[in-house]
């Protein structure tokens, strides 16, 4: 799974990984007050940070609202943020994104996260040899578009690197749940790419 991790975290904005000096500009004028940074920042950071929300809330509406939690919290917090080199200000705001979206979650459900393990049946091989020859857009939106429980565990345990252990902690569910989890939200999306594969090989064969 190491590819999409690495796929989906590739720098998005230069701005983000060579201009160190911006980035503690942006804090500092931040936690100072200045509207005008907080721009700067929205226009840097916000398409990365949307990516972000969109891999947890699937839809878009709900995804504004986080988002508009999640700059606030990011701005009333700009000040307590330590620069420790470039890419932590997107790591940090990233993960209050994350947090945002997974309080949401929480909220909406009024209760963990639901295990669906019986309800969606054998989802059938996770054999992923196919994913790099998936344009990525069309993995994103396999992966944002699998049930809430799913997806949610899946993006834990790939993008934000989290052990079942954590995870579990995290949603209030049991360690096998968030393996349970993982393995059939892989075997979903390996149906999908298969399907995916079969339809483009037929569309170019016939």
């Amino acid at each position: 799974m190491s590819y999409l991790w690495n796929l989906y975290n590739l720098p998005v904005n230069p701005v983000m990984t060579n201009d160190y000096n911006r980035e503690i500009e942006l804090v500092t004028r931040i936690s100072a007050g200045d509207r005008a940074a907080m721009k700067m920042f929205y226009d840097d950071y916000s398409g990365y940070l949307t990516a972000v929300c969109s891999r947890y809330v699937a839809a878009r509406d709900d995804v504004k609202d986080v988002l508009q939690e999640s700059f606030i919290k990011i701005f009333g917090a700009m000040d307590r943020f330590e620069c420790r080199g470039p890419g932590a200000l997107r790591a940090w705001a990233a993960k209050i994104v994350v947090n945002e979206s997974l309080k949401y979650l929480g909220e909406r459900k009024r209760a963990p996260l639901p295990m669906m393990a019986e309800s969606w049946g054998d989802t059938g091989s996770d054999d992923l040899s196919d994913l790099e020859t998936v344009p990525t857009t069309v993995i994103m939106e396999m992966i944002r578009t699998l049930p809430d429980g799913y997806r949610t565990v899946f993006n834990l345990f790939v993008f934000e690197q989290m052990s079942h252990r954590e995870i579990a902690s995290r949603l209030g569910i049991a360690e096998n749940s968030s393996a349970s989890q993982f393995h059939r939200a892989r075997g979903m999306l390996a149906r999908r790419i298969r399907e995916y594969v079969s339809k483009n090989d037929r569309k170019h064969y016939g």
